[in-house]
């Protein structure tokens, strides 16, 4: 199967100081995760002090709530040292190579590098696996309100789309590698709560967005 890495997605991976081979270290993984402040979390819609939540249990029940912990990832298959290894989702970092498969929730704002699970290997043509790489169809509609999956797939030219995939987004079908691109407070879904966009909902005619999603708009306070 040829699938060659893009010259924009060997940028991307320079830009980010990670290997599409061998991932982060576990050195770089730490002092990422401290540099960023934070761990790999975002904020709920309705962020009150769980003594709060303990007096007014209503407050989880609120649908924005409820769809909120429906789409919280638990855990990513990340390369470590090279070494495939499963982790608390909160642990992964920018620059992080994860691997996606059907029935996961994206744990990060991440772009697709290539299809299927293995490897492949970029310093001779792209020669992967033997066999067909199904597209990759990602649910984001919990997220930015878009009705259609994002899709990705292997161009003429044998490259995989490198689509940008968000935290809470459900994989549908297929299976990737990807780069994590943004964590906790930056990542989209935090961006849209923080904006008071989320969660979103559908407007009817002209006001789609330009990818054939549905637009957002803002969530009444």
């Amino acid at each position: 199967m040829k699938m060659p890495l893009s010259s924009s997605q060997k940028e991307l991976l320079s830009q980010l100081e990670s290997s599409y081979n061998s991932g982060l270290s576990s050195s770089i993984a730490s002092r990422r995760r401290s540099d960023d402040g934070d761990s790999n979390t975002v904020r709920p819609p309705i962020n009150c002090p769980q003594w709060a939540c303990v007096l007014l249990p209503c407050i989880k029940k609120l649908p924005s709530m409820k769809l909120f912990r429906e789409i919280q990832p638990e855990d990513a298959e990340v390369l470590r040292n090279g070494n495939w290894v499963c982790y608390d989702a909160s642990s992964v970092v920018r620059g992080d190579i994860i691997r996606l498969r059907e029935g996961d929730t994206v744990p990060a704002d991440c772009k697709v590098l290539s299809l299927g699970l293995a490897h492949i290997n970029v310093d001779d043509g792209g020669e992967g696996a033997a066999g067909k790489a199904h597209d990759l169809l990602v649910d984001v509609s919990c997220v930015t309100g878009e009705s259609r999956p994002k899709v990705a797939s292997v161009g003429g030219d044998g490259v995989a789309d490198t689509v940008q995939l968000y935290y809470g987004g459900r994989v549908l079908q297929g299976a990737a590698i990807a780069i994590v691109t943004a964590v906790g407070d930056e990542t989209m879904l935090s961006t849209l709560i923080r904006d008071n966009r989320w969660p979103p909902k559908a407007l009817d005619g002209d006001d789609k967005d330009d990818e054939g999603g549905v637009a957002l708009i803002p969530r009444a306070v």
